[in-house]
C-alpha cells in the first residue's frame, strides 16, 4: 500500500497537482494499517482521556503518567508508529527469499558483485531496519493492567498535591476494530492541609539557625499538604545548615512526621520535624553527635608543579590571611590569588564560599581542576582548616579552526583561524590571546578579467588581554562585594579586505568590563568602544550596488545622455561616467526637471553613495543587562530579557568643541579628516519558552530597537543599522531584503535605523534527533530621525505598523547534540511592498519559497 501510494505520488508532482499531492500524502498514512504489526487477539491503544472532578484535562502534568500512552501523532497521523511498522520483524529471511525468488538472481548478481558484497547487501538491510525501529515508536499495545497501574499512579500522584481521598475509575470503549480508548474519571474530594508544625531539633546550633531562617520555611501552616514542599524544606535545610558553619551535615538527620487521620475525615494534618544528631560509628558502636557550628581558622593555597608526580613546597608565603605555598618560586601575584578565594577566616564554614571559590579558579582557565578540602583542626574540634590546591596549565598554548561560510556577498567561502594563548603573562593570572584569521571566497557578482574561482580574500586578527577583576576607575574596594565573577577585557584589533565590497579596512578598541549577580544577571559595560571604517575601493561602488547602478544608468538612457564616459552599449562607465552624470544632474546641467522623480532618485543615490562610501569613526560607550533564569541547557520553561544602550560621539565632539575645531563645510566637526559618528541607539529583547507537552516546545521573541543620529551626524554608519530578513530574522525574505517601510527593495543591503521583530515557533520531535517547527514571523526596518526624506521608508507613527511584513514557514531541524542543523522553509504571508489588495496571500507559493539554512535554533 504505502509503495503504491508513493508511486502514484511522484506521477502526479509531475503533473504539478500540490492539492491531491497533499491529499494523497494524508490518505496514504491513513491507509497504512497501524495494527499490522500486532496480534489478531491484541489491540492498539489509540486514545486517552483524563477527567478530574468531571472536567477534562488538557495540559496537565497528570497526563504525563500513563503506564503505556498512545502513540504520539502529527495532524492525527502516528508517523512514528508508521515508521517502525515499516521495518521487517525478519530481515535475514526476507532478504533471503527476495534473492531466491528467482533461480537467475543470484547469478546476476554474482556477475557484478562478489560473494562478500552480496552479505555485506544484507548487512545494509539490517542496519536500515534497525534505524526503522530506533527511529520509529513500537505500537502502544492495550493492556488491562496498564491501566490498572495508570489509575494507581493517578492516585499517587493527587495523594502527593494533598487529595488523599482519591479514587480514580477507568473506562474502556472499543473505537475500530483493534483499537481501544481509556477514560480516566479522577475525583479527588477536598484537599488536606498542614495543622500545627512543630520541630524537634536536637542540636542547640541546628535549633538557632532554623529559628532565625524559618520564615523561609516551604511549609506553611493552613496551606495544602504538598508533598514537594516537604521534599523543598528538606533541600532548604540542608543548604541553610551547609552554609552557616555544619560543614559535616547529612540530609538523612532530617525526618518528617505527619500524623494523618487513618478514617480521612480530618482534613487537617498536624506535622513535626525532627533533625537527629550526627550518627558515626566508633568502633564497633554506633554513637550520636551534636552538629555544632564550625569556623574557618586558616586558609592555605598549595600551588603545585604540574611536571612533577608529588610536589615539595620550597616558597611560603603570608599574604593577609592566606598562607601561600608553592614548589618553585611562586610565579603568581598575592593578590591575584586571594581575590578568588571566597572562604573567609573568623567566619563560619559555607558550602557556596566553597564552590564560588571553585569556580573561580576553573573559569580563569590558568589552572587545572581545583581541589579544595577542610579539615578539623586537632587542637580545637570547632575550628577548620581550609586547603586550596592549585595545578598550573601549560603557559602556552596554540590552538586552530576552520570555517565554511556563505554570504550576501560571496557564495562560497573557507577560513582559516589561529590562537596563540598566553597565560599569567603579568603574572597576576591574566591571559592574552592573539588571533589571526584569513577568507578566501568566490563572487560570481564581481568583474574579474582572470575569472578566478577565489577573487576575494579578507585578513584580520586581534589582541585580547583577560583580566579577571575590574581595573580602574572600578576597582575600589568598597565596590568588590557588588560585582561577581568580574573581568576586565582590552581588546585590539584589524581586518583588511580585498574584492569585498568597498575593501574596508577595520580598526577596533575595547576597554570592556563584565560582571554577574545572583548568577541569573550578566552586566557588561565597554567605557571605550572604538570602530574606525576605513573603505579603500570607494570607486567600486556601483559595481558591488549594482541595484543603484542600474537605476542610474536607466535614468541616462532616458534622456539620451551623451558622454565620452559611455561604453558601446550606451552604459554609464564605472566610477568616471557615473559621478561624471550625478553631478551635471545635481548642477542643473542635464533637461531632468528638478521636481521630477527622476531628479529626486539621482540625489537619493549619490547620497546613499556618499553615505555608504565614507569612512566611519566610532567612539562610544555602551551597557547592557542579560536576566536569563534558564537553569540548564535542558530547561525549556524560561525567559531572557536583553537591554543595550549605546551612546557614541560625545567625548570626542565635546574635546574638539573645546578645542575650538572648525566645522567643514556641512557645518561638521572632523578628526582626522573623517566626521566622528554622534548617536544614541537602544535595544530590547525578550525571549520566553514555554514546554507544553512532552518534547513540545513554544518559543517566542520579541525585539525592538533604535539608534538616533543628532549633532554631528544625520545618519547611522552601516555598521550600526539594523536589517531585516534572513535565517535567524524574517525567514520570509532574504537577509537585507525586506524594508525599509513599504520600499520596494530598491537595494542589495536595505538598512534603518529603526527595527521591530516579533518570532513565534512551535517546536516538537518527528522521531529521534529529526524535529520539526512551525512558525510565524512579523517585523519590519524604517528610517526615523534622520535624513531619509522617502515617506515609504520612514516611521512617522503608529498607523505605519500596518507596514509589519508576515512571513509563515515550516522547518526541519536535525540534532548532532553538540550543535542543531536547521533547514525552514518561509512564505511571504503579508508583505507590505505590495499594493494593500495584493499584501496578503499574494506572494504564497512553491515557486516563491525562501529557504534557509541556519546552525542551531534562531531563538
Amino acid at each position: 500500500m504505502m509503495y503504491f501510494c508513493l508511486k502514484l505520488g511522484i506521477t502526479l508532482i509531475r503533473r504539478h497537482t500540490k492539492i491531491i499531492i497533499l491529499g494523497l500524502i494524508t490518505l496514504c498514512f491513513y491507509q497504512c494499517s497501524s495494527t499490522k504489526n500486532i496480534g489478531s487477539n491484541q489491540s492498539l491503544l489509540v486514545q486517552e482521556r483524563f477527567f478530574k472532578n468531571d472536567v477534562l484535562l488538557k495540559q496537565d502534568l497528570a497526563k504525563q503518567l500513563s503506564i503505556t500512552p498512545p502513540n504520539k501523532t502529527i495532524f492525527g497521523i502516528p508517523l512514528k508508529l508508521h515508521i517502525y511498522n515499516l521495518a521487517e520483524k525478519n530481515p535475514d529471511s526476507v532478504f533471503d527469499t527476495w534473492l531466491n525468488k528467482k533461480p537467475k538472481r543470484i547469478e546476476r548478481l554474482s556477475k557484478t558483485y562478489s560473494e562478500k558484497q552480496i552479505k555485506q547487501l544484507r548487512n545494509y538491510k539490517n542496519s536500515f531496519n534497525l534505524w526503522l525501529k530506533k527511529s520509529g515508536e513500537q505500537p502502544s499495545i492495550f493492556s488491562e493492567n496498564n491501566q490498572i497501574s495508570t489509575a494507581k499512579t493517578l492516585d499517587q500522584y493527587y495523594k502527593n498535591k494533598g487529595f488523599f481521598n482519591t479514587k480514580t475509575e477507568v473506562l474502556i470503549d472499543s473505537l475500530k476494530r483493534q483499537k481501544i480508548g481509556a477514560t480516566y474519571k479522577i475525583t479527588t474530594g477536598d484537599p488536606f492541609t498542614v495543622d500545627q508544625k512543630t520541630s524537634t531539633i536536637y542540636s542547640s546550633d541546628l535549633d538557632s539557625i532554623y529559628q532565625q531562617n524559618s520564615k523561609d520555611s516551604f511549609i506553611k501552616e493552613g496551606a495544602v499538604f504538598e508533598v514537594e514542599n516537604f521534599d523543598k524544606e528538606r533541600d532548604r535545610l540542608v543548604k541553610l545548615f551547609r552554609n552557616n558553619g555544619i560543614q559535616n551535615f547529612q540530609q538523612k538527620s532530617i525526618r518528617f512526621k505527619a500524623y494523618l487521620d487513618s478514617l480521612g475525615k480530618d482534613l487537617k494534618i498536624p506535622v513535626n520535624i525532627t533533625i537527629k544528631n550526627e550518627a558515626k560509628r566508633e568502633q564497633s558502636i554506633i554513637v550520636e553527635v551534636p552538629y555544632v557550628i564550625q569556623k574557618v581558622k586558616k586558609i592555605n593555597i598549595y600551588v603545585e608543579n604540574p611536571n612533577k608526580e608529588f610536589s615539595y613546597y620550597t616558597d611560603t608565603l603570608q599574604y593577609k590571611s592566606l598562607t601561600i605555598y608553592s614548589d618553585g618560586k611562586l610565579n603568581y601575584k598575592p593578590k591575584s590569588l586571594a581575590s578568588g578565594v571566597f572562604i573567609k577566616d573568623g567566619l563560619p564554614y559555607s558550602d557556596k564560599d566553597r564552590s564560588d571559590t571553585y569556580r573561580y579558579f576553573s573559569d580563569l582557565q590558568i589552572f587545572k581542576y581545583p581541589s579544595i578540602s577542610f579539615d578539623t583542626e586537632k587542637q580545637d574540634s570547632l575550628s577548620l582548616i581550609s586547603s586550596i590546591y592549585l595545578t598550573p596549565r601549560e603557559p602556552f598554548s596554540i590552538g586552530f579552526d576552520l570555517d565554511l561560510s556563505h554570504s550576501n556577498i560571496q557564495f562560497f567561502g573557507i577560513s582559516l583561524g589561529g590562537s596563540v594563548i598566553s597565560r599569567n603573562i603579568f603574572k597576576g593570572t591574566e591571559i592574552l590571546e592573539l588571533g589571526l584569521k584569513g577568507t578566501l571566497g568566490a563572487s560570481k557578482d564581481l568583474a574579474d578579467k582572470d575569472d578566478r574561482f577565489f577573487n576575494l580574500f579578507e585578513i584580520g586578527g586581534d589582541l585580547k588581554l583577560r583580566i579577571p577583576r575590574m581595573i580602574f576607575p572600578f576597582n575600589n574596594a568598597s565596590l568588590k562585594n557588588y560585582f561577581e565573577k568580574p573581568k576586565t577585557n582590552i581588546i585590539i584589533g584589524s581586518s583588511f579586505q580585498k574584492n569585498i565590497g568597498l575593501d574596508k579596512q577595520n580598526f577596533v578598541g575595547a576597554l570592556e568590563y563584565q560582571w554577574s549577580k545572583k548568577e541569573i544577571y550578566k552586566f557588561n559595560l565597554k567605557l571605550f568602544d572604538l570602530e574606525f571604517v576605513n573603505n579603500k575601493a570607494i570607486a567600486n561602488y556601483f559595481n558591488v550596488y549594482r541595484n543603484s547602478y542600474d537605476r542610474l544608468n536607466s535614468i541616462a538612457q532616458s534622456i539620451r545622455y551623451n558622454s565620452e564616459l559611455i561604453n558601446e552599449n550606451d552604459d554609464l562607465i564605472i566610477p568616471e561616467g557615473t559621478s561624471e552624470f550625478i553631478n551635471q544632474v545635481l548642477q542643473g546641467q542635464t533637461r531632468l526637471d528638478p521636481e521630477g522623480e527622476s531628479y529626486k532618485d539621482v540625489r537619493v543615490i549619490q547620497e546613499r553613495e556618499k553615505r555608504l562610501t565614507s569612512n566611519n569613526f566610532i567612539l562610544g560607550t555602551s551597557f547592557s543587562i542579560n536576566k536569563n533564569n534558564q537553569e540548564n541547557i535542558f530547561d525549556e520553561n524560561f525567559s531572557q530579557f536583553q537591554f543595550k544602550i549605546v551612546s557614541s560621539g560625545n567625548f570626542l565632539t565635546s574635546l574638539l568643541n573645546l578645542s575650538n575645531k572648525e566645522k567643514n563645510e556641512d557645518g561638521k566637526l572632523e578628526f582626522l579628516d573623517v566626521i566622528p559618528s554622534q548617536f544614541i541607539k537602544t535595544e530590547f529583547n525578550y525571549i520566553k519558552h514555554w514546554s507544553i507537552g512532552e518534547e513540545q516546545v513554544v518559543a517566542m521573541r520579541m525585539f525592538s530597537g533604535i539608534a538616533i543620529p543628532y549633532g554631528n551626524s544625520d545618519n547611522i554608519p552601516f555598521t550600526r543599522s539594523y536589517f531585516g530578513g534572513g535565517s535567524n530574522d524574517n525567514r520570509a525574505w532574504k537577509a537585507y531584503k525586506l524594508g525599509p517601510g513599504v520600499g520596494e527593495n530598491p537595494n542589495e543591503f536595505n538598512e534603518a535605523n529603526f527595527k521591530i521583530a516579533f518570532n513565534l515557533e512551535y517546536r516538537y520531535t518527528i522521531f529521534g534527533p529529526l524535529k520539526g517547527a512551525f512558525f510565524v514571523d512579523a517585523g519590519n526596518i524604517w528610517n526615523v530621525f534622520d535624513d531619509i526624506t522617502d515617506p515609504k521608508q520612514r516611521f512617522d507613527g503608529l498607523k505605519d505598523l500596518d507596514q509589519i511584513a508576515i512571513g509563515t514557514g515550516f522547518g526541519l531541524r536535525y540534532d548532532f547534540n553538540y550543535f542543531v542543523f536547521r533547514l525552514d522553509s518561509a512564505f511571504k504571508t503579508y508583505d507590505p511592498s505590495q499594493i494593500k489588495a495584493d499584501r496578503w496571500g499574494k506572494q504564497i507559493s512553491l515557486k516563491r519559497t525562501v529557504f534557509n539554512i541556519g546552525i542551531n535554533y534562531p531563538f
